[in-house]
């Protein structure tokens, strides 16, 4: 695992797959709810990401996802409005690793999950990431923490 400062939609535009983190919440129309953060930016460049997770929620669960446009899902939550989840952190962890060896991506671009509007601390998080991720994975943050 790296970690780097930089902008998330920099790596993505230089041909990485980039993990945004998510919860598992649907509204009535059958989009995912995607308030702030990460996911916002994602649902701004690509709306139609909205309606692809909403759908793929209501089938699967809060799982890690392909979204197409080279996104992922990376859950760290159920609902946007409570703290993030390490278990859950966890099991993303593990799933998005299974979906980078079975898609052959080389490089895949994450934000501290969890760290930014969640409000966990990084040191207990990259203690999860690094028991999962290898050089593939590259951890961006916006500033030095």
């Amino acid at each position: 695992m790296h970690e780097l400062i930089g902008d998330l939609w920099a790596e993505h535009a230089r041909g990485a797959v980039v993990a945004i983190t998510t919860n598992g919440i649907v509204n009535k129309v059958g989009r995912a709810v995607m308030p702030r953060g990460c996911a916002r930016q994602a649902r701004e460049r690509f709306p139609e990401i909205l309606k692809t997770l909403g759908s793929l929620l209501r089938q699967h669960g809060n799982h890690v996802f392909d979204l197409g446009h080279q996104i992922v899902s990376f859950p760290v939550e159920m609902d946007p409005y409570q703290v993030p989840e390490m278990p859950l952190i966890e099991r993303s962890c593990r799933e998005l690793v299974e979906l980078a060896d079975y898609k052959g991506w080389q490089k895949v671009a994450i934000p501290r999950p969890g760290c930014g509007g969640g409000g966990l601390q990084w040191a207990d998080v990259k203690t999860i990431l690094e028991r999962h991720f290898d050089d593939r994975f590259h951890v961006i943050t916006s500033k030095e923490s």
